[in-house]
C-alpha cells in the first residue's frame, strides 16, 4: 500500500492530453506524463484493502502485484519498482500505454469513481527505468542445449521467447513482416505507442541470445514441417487475423476496405516501408465511416482524422450504454459503461443501434453513401427507421474471427476448437501436435495484448518444463 491516509487526502489526478486540434496534426503520443512527484503522490493513493482484487484475474492479467510497486513508488525506491514491475510483465512501457487498464476497474476506490490511476504509474516505472538504465539484457547463466521455435513476434511471441531464452534455450523466432512488434508494430497506431519501444526491447532480446529471422511466412516461404523437424519444440502465437465478414451488400465497391490493411499502411508509412505497391488508402479530404465500436474502431477514427478527413462517423450496432455502471452488479470486472476514448473525443459522430444494410456506389464504382436502420434490442432492423450517411471512405472494424488456416495451422493439422481457434489448454499450451504449443488470439481469440504476454509467458514455461522435467520460469 501506499500512504496510509492517501486515499482519504489526495484527489486521482490522471494524464492529460494535448489539446484535440494540435494533436491530429501529428502521429506522435500525445499524453502529458504526470511529474514525479505528482506520481508518488498518486501512488501514495493505494490503499491496504485487504484483498488487492487489481492484480486477481478479475484486474491484470499478468498478475502485476500493483499494491506492491505502489507502496515502492510512494517511498521513491524507483528501481526497486521496477524491479517488482518486471518480474510478472515483460513489456510494462508498453502496457502502461495501450492497456484499458481493467486493473482500475477492479480497484477498490473504483467502487467511489475515483480508482488509483495505475496505469500512469506503470508508465512511468517502466519510462524511468528505461531513462536510468534499469532495463538491461538478462542472458542466462548457461545454455540447456535445447532449440526453441517461436513463430510471431507479436506481444505473446516477444514474451514466450524472451522468456525462453533466460531459461537458456537456444530461441529462434520467425516474423513474416520485415520488423518485429506483429500488431504492435502495424496495428497500433503511433499516437497510442510509438514504435521505439519495440526497438529497444528487440535489441535487448537480441542481447539475451534471440534470434529473429524477418520476412520469413512459415507454411509459404518455408515448409511448416522442416520448421518443427528442425527445433525441439515449437511455440506459435501467430495471432487471430481472419476479419469478421459483414456480408454486406457493396463490399466490392472502391473505397471499402477492411480496418487492418488501412492501419497496417498507415504504419509503415510512418515506418518508412516501401509500400509503393500498395493502393494507397488515405482519409484526406473524404467522408469517412467506421463500422464497428471496438478499440480498431476508435484507431481508425483516430487515423482519418491526422489524415485530413472533412468528417468521421462511427456506427455500432449496440445500443448506447449506460453512463454510469452498477457497481454492486458487476464489480470487480470490467463493465459495459458509455466511454470516449481520445479518437473520439476529436470530433467524431457516433450512432448506436445503427444495423448498416449495405454500401452504395457511384458510377465508376466508389463508395458514396451507407445505408442503415435502427435496430431493436435484438439487434433486429426496424421498418421505417431507414437512413443514409455520405460516405467516401468505409473502415470495416468488426473483429476478428479466428487465426487464418492457409498455410502453416492447415500444414500442422492441429485440434482447432469451435470458433476455429486453435485448440490448447492454459495449463500447458500444448496443441494436439506433441511439438507444438500454442499462445495468445490464435488460442484465445482476439483479446487485450496483455493476455498475449501472459499466455506467452505462461507456454513458454510449459515448453520448459517439457523439455527440462523442471523449470523456475513463472506463471
Amino acid at each position: 500500500m501506499g500512504k496510509v491516509t492517501g486515499f482519504l487526502e489526495i484527489d486521482p489526478q490522471e494524464q492529460k492530453y494535448q489539446p484535440a486540434s494540435d494533436r491530429i496534426r501529428h502521429f506522435r503520443e500525445f499524453a502529458i506524463p504526470l511529474g514525479e512527484s505528482e506520481v508518488r503522490r498518486q501512488a501514495a493513493r493505494c490503499m491496504d484493502c485487504g484483498i488487492p482484487f487489481c492484480h486477481g484475474p478479475q484486474g491484470c492479467p499478468v498478475n502485476n502485484q500493483i499494491p506492491d510497486w505502489n507502496d515502492l513508488v510512494y517511498q521513491g525506491d524507483w528501481e526497486e519498482a521496477a524491479r517488482n514491475l518486471h518480474s510478472t510483465n515483460n513489456f510494462p512501457e508498453i502496457t502502461g500505454r495501450i492497456c484499458p487498464a481493467p486493473c482500475e476497474e477492479a480497484c477498490t476506490l473504483n467502487l467511489e469513481d475515483i480508482p488509483v490511476t495505475i496505469k500512469s504509474i506503470e508508465q512511468a516505472i517502466s519510462d524511468r527505468a528505461f531513462a536510468a538504465g534499469w532495463v538491461r539484457p538478462q542472458p542466462p547463466l548457461r545454455r540447456t542445449g535445447r532449440k526453441v521455435a517461436v513463430i510471431g513476434s507479436g506481444p505473446g511471441g516477444l514474451a514466450g521467447a524472451q522468456q525462453l531464452a533466460r531459461a537458456g534455450h537456444e530461441v529462434h523466432l520467425y516474423e513474416r513482416e520485415p520488423k518485429a512488434g506483429g500488431l504492435l508494430r502495424y496495428g497500433i497506431p503511433d499516437f497510442k505507442m510509438e514504435k521505439h519501444y519495440i526497438d529497444l526491447r528487440v535489441a535487448q532480446m537480441e542481447a539475451e541470445g534471440v534470434v529473429f529471422h524477418y520476412g520469413m511466412n512459415i507454411g509459404v516461404d518455408v515448409p511448416t514441417q522442416e520448421i518443427v523437424d528442425n527445433h525441439d519444440a515449437v511455440l506459435l502465437a501467430i495471432g487471430s487475423e481472419a476479419p469478421r465478414d459483414p456480408h454486406l451488400p457493396g463490399m466490392e465497391l472502391e473505397g471499402v476496405h477492411y480496418a487492418m490493411p488501412y492501419l497496417v499502411q498507415q504504419n509503415r508509412r510512418l515506418g518508412h516501408e516501401d509500400i509503393s505497391l500498395e493502393t494507397p488508402i488515405l482519409a484526406a479530404g473524404k467522408h469517412v465511416v467506421v463500422i464497428g465500436g471496438g478499440d480498431t474502431a476508435s484507431d481508425c477514427v483516430g487515423t482519418a482524422f491526422r489524415q485530413g478527413a472533412v468528417s468521421v462517423t462511427q456506427l455500432d450496432i449496440r445500443p448506447i450504454p449506460p453512463i454510469h455502471e452498477d457497481k454492486m452488479l458487476v464489480w470487480p470486472y470490467w463493465p459495459t459503461k458509455f466511454r470516449t476514448s481520445s479518437s473520439q473525443a476529436e470530433g467524431a459522430e457516433r450512432e448506436f443501434s445503427a444495423a448498416t444494410i449495405g454500401m452504395e456506389g457511384g458510377r465508376h464504382g466508389h463508395v458514396r453513401r451507407i445505408h442503415c436502420m435502427r435496430v431493436d434490442e435484438k439487434r433486429r432492423p426496424i421498418e421505417g427507421t431507414d437512413f443514409y450517411l455520405k460516405a467516401e471512405l468505409v473502415l470495416i472494424a468488426i473483429g476478428f474471427a479466428h487465426p487464418v488456416h492457409e498455410g502453416l495451422v492447415h500444414d500442422l493439422g492441429m485440434d482447432l476448437d469451435g470458433r476455429g481457434n486453435v485448440a490448447a489448454d492454459t495449463d500447458s499450451y500444448l496443441t494436439s501436435n506433441p511439438k507444438v504449443w500454442a499462445a495468445g488470439d490464435m488460442r484465445r481469440g482476439q483479446s487485450l495484448v496483455v493476455w498475449a504476454i501472459r499466455e506467452g509467458r505462461q507456454a513458454a514455461r510449459s515448453i520448459d518444463l517439457a523439455l527440462m522435467g523442471e523449470t523456475a520460469l513463472p506463471r
